[in-house]
């Protein structure tokens, strides 16, 4: 199974992309962020993203769906996000880097978890708040960057994505994607 990272700038359109791309029967596993946030939004804590915990509840859901059996036939499988975009994400935030976020690191990197050629989904030129998303497009443009540094830092291929319709950008990866296992 070879599991391919999309990331990029929050409301890039990673959600979208994921969920054509298992329209067409590839493996996909959502983001971790949000369903946190929307969990802690329900038990009534408006900006969870402020408390250091939130950090190492997204590993946890990370790991928890990173582990979890495929029941797709598909030979490829897509995160959206990845403990690298967490840890991005928690030097925005200006937590520091947790010990369960360190460990959750160095288990992928030792297990060669993700394929090392990363989707880097580019931003559309807006960024649509949402609850769950609240982040000025200039601040959506740094964090973009952060994402960048942090993927190379971790020794990550970035291939490019452009903004462009739906279907083009879901055509890009599958092309990759082929030739990749062309290689």
């Amino acid at each position: 199974m070879k599991r391919y990272i999309l990331t990029g700038t929050p409301g890039a359109g990673k959600t979208t992309i994921l969920r054509c791309l298992a329209a067409l029967g590839n493996a996909t596993v959502e983001e971790a962020a949000t369903a946190v946030i929307a969990d802690e939004q329900a038990r009534g804590v408006a900006e969870p993203w402020t408390r250091p915990s939130f950090i190492d509840a997204i590993v946890a859901v990370q790991r928890r769906r990173q582990l979890q059996p495929i029941t797709s036939e598909s030979c490829v499988q897509f995160f959206d996000r990845s403990p690298i975009c967490t840890h991005a994400l928690s030097t925005f935030v200006g937590h520091s880097i947790s010990s369960a976020l360190s460990t959750e690191i160095e288990r992928i990197t030792r297990e060669q978890i993700y394929d090392r050629n990363v989707f880097f989904v580019r931003n559309l030129g807006f960024c649509e708040p949402t609850e769950a998303r609240r982040i000025s497009f200039e601040d959506s443009l740094t964090f973009e960057r952060l994402h960048e540094q942090t993927y190379r830092a971790f020794g990550y291929r970035l291939i490019d994505v452009p903004a462009g319709p739906l279907p083009d950008r879901v055509t890009a990866i599958r092309t990759v994607i082929s030739q990749l296992a062309g290689l």
